[in-house]
């Protein structure tokens, strides 16, 4: 099993960040790779379309308001993993209330490719994500 985790420390409130990005159905809200998504069965699926037309399907698996995170796993997407589990989770920055702490980490089983490729795989759409987390409470 590989993993990969990315953090930033962005100008905002946790709260005015968990409110843009705590909606499992959210994405298209500040990630520019994802344009569509699309909530099914009562909003614990969602099916995301990327710029390319490709699909990926997700199921949240855990989902805590008052600590800020949510748990999904990959159900159907043109990654070369299986098993994959991922958390994007709101931390605190002691004595800040103007800081915050985003983490997108994930683990899943690379499918013909080596660890170091999926982990950087992930490791990549999370900073990006998290750069255009930046930009858009920057905007």
């Amino acid at each position: 099993m590989a993993s990969t985790s990315v953090s930033r420390v962005l100008p905002a409130s946790p709260q005015q960040v968990w409110d843009l990005i705590g909606g499992f159905d959210a994405l298209p809200d500040w990630l520019p790779y994802i344009p569509e998504s699309t909530a099914l069965e009562g909003g614990r699926v969602r099916r995301l379309t990327n710029p390319d037309g490709d699909v990926i399907v997700e199921r949240l698996m855990a989902y805590n308001e008052v600590e800020r995170f949510y748990t999904y796993a990959i159900l159907e997407a043109p990654f070369p993993v299986t098993g994959y589990l991922s958390t994007l989770r709101v931390h605190t920055v002691e004595g800040r209330d103007d800081r915050v702490e985003v983490q997108w980490s994930g683990r899943f089983t690379p499918d013909g490719v080596s660890d170091a490729e999926a982990e950087e795989l992930f490791a990549g759409i999370y900073r990006d994500g998290l750069d255009a987390l930046h930009r858009t409470l920057s905007a």
